[in-house]
């Protein structure tokens, strides 16, 4: 737990002050998700014409930042994010942010072993409580690890956050340098898009196949949780919860009844995450309620805590596989579109767990400027990156069908994705896969 002397208690100050705290070539930490400031960032962004070379890391911007919107030529900042948001995700198309590859679950450890230390950390918090902590809200992540190497740390407290129950979830007033007061305005939100047919028909295979007191890993986007609405009309009952991100499709289940934890290893009875993103709902949901519980993320994702529970059942989105299995689901060849995040580890927690189940899945086609193509392909794009080994997929579903890939033989596996692509591509990928020799002549699979 990181000290300070007790000769020099924390005190507050304005958000210009803690800005002025910032000196060229520093890094700078702004957390993620929820935690990312606002008022430190506007102070920060006020000061650029007498700054240089100042880089700061970040994770999933919630909203634009300052920082980037007022030095549009990049000549004072650069963002280096460790997953990628859509605004993350402009950003980085006009040169202003790297990535930083991570397994999400490992952050924790890079920051006590590899990264540099932040010469300001800056989270936004809840107002201290009684005790004197600052919780985090929905957003636990490698926080913790983060202070605890900091030179400097700076929270700046506001009443938008929904305060969220969890072990770690918080930072004393003992460890912190400085307060500022932030804007009071609500947490963000992350639009939930309707379900499309190809999400239903994909949710309705995955479903089937989840039963009673399975403990769920449910990943972003509308796909994976398609799963849980198709969830409410299976009869799976007793699920439980060990997931990265805590989202409405879940909160959802937990209101019909569907979860309750009561056949989980670890922490049983609550529903376990280490952030949420979502709607002002959700939010309410998890705003004091101890049903839920906000984790570390090296809790949540570590393969090891994963495979303590039995039957879990993770659920993962692609954009991208080749007809040996292996997943593509952060890039579009070379533009870098989120982040490894928790999928591979998820992947091969559930493999591990007793009974367990991982699925990816992906539409069959996508459209690109009006002409459609197919996401299983003889080989990956260009550039793209690997997120999910061939090693490691079980199950891959599409619209059209699931397939299991595990223990199965490359000629095996690219008949097995063939049945599943979309009808008008599968006697081209036939094709090619004799061609080059994925598939013999002459013999049956």
């Amino acid at each position: 737990m990181r000290k300070r002397s007790a000769a020099h208690p924390a005190r507050q100050i304005t958000a210009a002050e803690a800005a002025g705290l910032v000196q060229s070539g520093m890094r700078i930490d702004y957390g993620g998700a929820l935690c990312q400031p606002d008022e430190f960032d506007r102070a920060l962004a006020a000061r650029r014409d007498g700054l240089h070379d100042v880089k700061i890391r970040c994770c999933l911007s919630t909203r634009p930042r300052a920082v980037m919107e007022e030095d549009p030529q990049g000549n004072h900042f650069y963002g280096l994010s460790l997953h990628f948001s859509g605004y993350d995700r402009r950003m980085h198309d006009a040169g202003r942010m790297g990535y930083l590859p991570v397994n999400l679950g490992e952050i924790p450890d890079y920051y006590r072993r590899f990264i540099e230390p932040a010469g300001v950390l800056v989270l936004r918090t809840c107002r201290m409580d009684a005790e004197g902590f600052f919780n985090f809200s929905a957003a636990n992540l490698w926080h913790r690890a983060a202070i605890e190497r900091a030179r400097c740390v700076i929270v700046e407290v506001t009443d938008g956050l929904p305060h969220c129950p969890g072990p770690g979830n918080a930072v004393h007033i003992s460890e912190v340098d400085y307060i500022i007061e932030g804007d009071n305005r609500p947490a963000p939100v992350l639009p939930n898009p309707p379900a499309s047919d190809v999400d239903r028909a994909v949710g309705r295979l995955i479903a089937a196949r989840i039963e009673d007191g399975a403990c769920l890993q449910i990943g972003i986007g509308g796909m994976p949780n398609a799963v849980c609405t198709e969830l409410l009309n299976s009869p799976a009952r007793d699920l439980g919860v060990h997931t990265e991100m805590m989202t409405d499709g879940i909160v959802d289940l937990y209101k019909a009844g569907r979860i309750n934890g009561a056949r989980k290893q670890t922490h049983a009875g609550k529903l376990t995450y280490t952030f949420a993103l979502g709607s002002e709902a959700l939010y309410a949901t998890l705003h004091r309620n101890t049903d839920f519980q906000c984790l570390p993320v090296d809790q949540t994702n570590l393969p090891a805590n994963i495979m303590a529970n039995d039957r879990v059942v993770s659920i993962n989105n692609t954009t991208q596989i080749d007809l040996q299995g292996q997943a593509a689901s952060e890039s579009d060849g070379l533009r870098h579109i989120s982040g490894t995040g928790g999928q591979l580890q998820f992947v091969r927690g559930a493999y591990a767990s007793q009974g367990g189940l991982s699925f990816i899945c992906l539409s069959s086609t996508y459209e690109r400027r009006g002409e459609r193509k197919s996401r299983i392909n003889l080989h990956l794009t260009h550039g793209n990156i690997v997120t999910t080994p061939r090693t490691d997929v079980m199950y891959v579903v599409t619209e059209y069908g699931i397939v299991n890939l595990k223990g199965k033989s490359v000629p095996e596996r690219a008949q097995a994705l063939i049945s599943i692509a979309h009808p008008d591509f599968r006697e081209d990928l036939t094709r090619q896969a004799y061609e080059h020799r994925l598939l013999p002549r002459g013999f049956t699979f």
